[in-house]
């Protein structure tokens, strides 16, 4: 069945979607995008995607492109067209588009809003569960406001190239001291020998992932202790576990990082209990 697309008002073939050449998020990266999991036919955690969204837009001081409720019947409706039970999708607001330059458009340029959604394979994801998954660290080299999920990703991209090139699927931020920041795409914890999950604060420096908020919901189920605080890569090279959380794949295993084992080499029975329960705590919304 040909991919449908939703594109500034139209839901079209995928193969014929497109924006204007002068929209901003062409050719400034000026815009910001969410990803969220559609799980046997439900959304998942949609109403912290799109306070994260708000939180974005405002940062960035572009307008909604449309109100909330439209913009959740849009979302359900495209995953729908595209028979989605397994899978994600992806919305993107640009500023819009308008003649180039660096200054802010006309006030009232129509912000550009475009929504796709595509299946994926569960079979995919729990083998990279069940074997775990490598990774590399790099240093970090992004610009301060990662907190803000913009579209500008050309860092992100090159390093998960180099991951790829090293036979690794996420590279690992590390900041001038050392310390671990967050995947390519992704939020880092560790595990520490006494069972505590560890993770970097949110307030500065990482994007507050929405994955990760809903993971410290399910360790209260889960009667599991969280630090949210620095650590280094040679305290996360010595961890009990490793993971790494995101909203297509709720949390990946890491067996082994710049070619070191971790722990066993095997995946955690923490992390497994996490995926496990992950669903049943957080909020869905059917199709």
């Amino acid at each position: 069945m040909p991919r449908i697309s939703y594109v500034n008002g139209r839901y079209v073939p995928h193969a014929d979607a497109m924006v204007h050449i002068e929209d901003r998020g062409y050719q400034f990266a000026d815009g910001v995008y969410e990803v969220c999991e559609i799980r046997h036919g439900f959304i998942v955690d949609i109403t912290r995607h799109l306070d994260r969204l708000n939180r974005s837009l405002g940062e960035l001081r572009i307008a909604w492109p449309m109100s909330r409720q439209a913009m959740i019947h849009v979302i359900r409706e495209t995953a729908r067209r595209n028979r989605v039970r397994n899978g994600l999708f992806y919305l993107q607001v640009t500023r819009g588009v308008a003649r180039r330059d660096h200054v802010f458009p006309a006030e009232g340029t129509k912000p550009s809003l475009v929504i796709t959604a595509k299946s994926t394979d569960p079979a995919v994801i729990a083998k990279k569960n069940a074997n775990g998954i490598k990774a590399i660290t790099v240093p970090d080299n992004r610009w301060d406001r990662v907190d803000i999920k913009t579209v500008g990703l050309l860092s992100n991209a090159l390093v998960r190239q180099q991951a790829k090139e090293a036979g690794a699927q996420e590279a690992i931020y590390v900041d001038a001291n050392g310390c671990v920041k967050e995947g390519a795409a992704t939020n880092v914890w560790m595990v520490d020998a006494d069972g505590t999950l560890i993770t970097r604060p949110a307030e500065h420096g990482i994007l507050r992932g929405i994955t990760r908020t809903t993971l410290m919901d399910v360790a209260v189920k889960l009667d599991l202790s969280i630090a949210e605080r620095n650590f280094t890569v040679a305290e996360m090279l010595a961890a009990r576990e490793v993971f790494i959380t995101a909203a297509t794949s709720i949390c990946f295993p890491v067996v082994s990082i710049d070619g070191q084992t971790i722990a066993n080499g095997h995946p955690g029975t923490i992390s497994q209990n996490i995926r496990e329960v992950f669903f049943d705590v957080a909020e869905k919304i059917a199709i």
